[in-house]
């Protein structure tokens, strides 16, 4: 992986910033700071390596079931990671054995309806994602996905067909977890969910999407090493942190796009989006974290990107070679005056979109961080995701806040429990009625 500040800082104003980059750092890789008791995601490239042929091993048990759908249940951290990775390697025509469905990420009941007629004639299992197992939205979906197993099957034959990924030593589902004997893995206690995509969290998942977990853990874990190492000039996640603080406290920048080029790292960016938005949003500060699909998103915000309020800034994923290969054919009429692009590859036309692009945004004084992989496989997922992470960490610090909190986010639960008469909240329904009907 590399990267490109350049068409985003001045190199003068990149070094002024390299002892307060440097100063978060340490705060970071000494685990001094705000959060450091949840600073075990540090670890888990290497331990979670170390674990991957026992982690395989546990789920022979469920793999036999031969299943062909594997519903996850988890939302935000506990369905991000997983997710991005998953659909980013997955043959979006293909018909992929087992097929991965996702639920408990919202509240739509016409999306879990559709879902679970979708589930009738499908031989399917469950894996149930939530440190807490109390957590609205996942406890929802799997109460009801849990109920449709269990009358197609009965009760007694759901043993092997859910997992259970939570909490250690307590909470709801360990109780459930442990009293049914459900296959059962471990959210560390100091890690947070949008840092748990290389725990169980995400490596189960992905490992039962016959993923390459070992690749993409070995990824992350030569990141990691890069990164320790503490010096400012070759180190991307110092010169991205000290890039992303310069344009938002000196420049005043207030919104970073995250842009690919290839529709499958979509999902990637969701993951991106909520660990930078719940890591540095808080205390009245941060960059907003927003994603844009390229080519796509040019015929749609290409143009307030370009001419619009001069607040946002781009970071881009540039891939440098595909799986695939396909040309562009020639054709007798040459009606659609694109014979010029004859015997050329799609991926050589997406290339010169981007240099266009770049060109044209940066000319107009749209800041571009550009980041490089030589490919969308497991091994350089592994790697940015430790780099983003690593980044975002850096970066929090840099801003004055702790980057592994997230006390905004309690707010609106607290609100829709008293609206949803939920015991011991009484007292707060009466408030909020009254702002609902002034």
């Amino acid at each position: 992986m590399k990267i490109d500040v350049s068409k985003a800082i001045e190199e003068k104003a990149l070094l002024g910033y390299k002892e307060k980059t440097l100063d978060a750092f340490h705060t970071l890789i000494n685990r001094t700071g705000e959060g450091n008791d949840f600073l075990g995601w540090l670890d888990l490239p290497e331990k979670s390596l170390e674990q991957a042929d026992e982690t395989i091993e546990a789920l022979k048990p469920f793999r036999d079931k031969n299943l062909d759908t594997i519903l996850i249940i988890g939302i935000g951290g506990s369905n991000l990671g997983a997710k991005a990775i998953i659909e980013a390697l997955s043959n979006r025509f293909a018909k992929n054995k087992p097929e991965m469905l996702f639920a408990g990420n919202n509240l739509d009941e016409d999306y879990h309806h559709q879902l679970l007629n979708y589930l009738q004639d499908k031989n399917y299992g469950i894996v149930v994602i939530s440190k807490s197992g109390t957590t609205t939205e996942p406890a929802i979906a799997f109460r009801i996905f849990k109920q449709d197993l269990e009358n197609k099957i009965g009760k007694n034959n759901t043993k092997e067909r859910i997992i259970v990924i939570t909490d250690q030593t307590k909470g709801a589902l360990r109780k459930l977890a442990d009293e049914n004997k459900y296959l059962s893995f471990v959210i560390p206690d100091n890690v947070g969910g949008r840092f748990s995509v290389l725990s169980p969290v995400g490596i189960v998942p992905i490992a039962l999407a016959n993923l390459n977990i070992v690749t993409l853990l070995s990824g992350a874990k030569d990141m990691k090493e890069r990164l320790l190492l503490p010096n400012f000039e070759t180190n991307p996640a110092m010169q991205y942190a000290a890039t992303r603080n310069y344009l938002y406290q000196n420049q005043h920048y207030i919104t970073e796009i995250l842009v690919n080029y290839n529709t499958s790292l979509t999902v990637f960016a969701e993951w991106w989006k909520q660990l930078f938005g719940e890591s540095e949003g808080k205390n009245k500060k941060g960059i907003f974290p927003a994603s844009a699909n390229f080519t796509t998103d040019l015929h749609s915000l290409g143009q307030f990107i370009q001419d619009g309020t001069p607040r946002l800034f781009e970071t881009i994923i540039n891939v440098k070679k595909t799986i695939n290969k396909l040309t562009i054919p020639h054709i007798e009429d040459n009606n659609d005056g694109l014979d010029y692009l004859a015997g050329k590859r799609i991926s050589e036309v997406n290339e010169k979109a981007f240099l266009g692009t770049l060109i044209a945004h940066t000319s107009s004084s749209v800041p571009n961080i550009v980041i490089e992989i030589d490919r969308i496989d497991e091994y350089f997922l592994g790697e940015l995701i430790f780099f983003f992470e690593f980044s975002c960490a850096i970066s929090g610090y840099m801003l004055g806040v702790n980057p592994f909190n997230q006390p905004g986010v309690e707010q609106y639960k607290r609100n829709m429990f008293a609206l949803l008469n939920k015991p011991g909240y009484e007292h707060e329904k009466e408030h909020l009625e009254r702002l609902l009907n002034k």
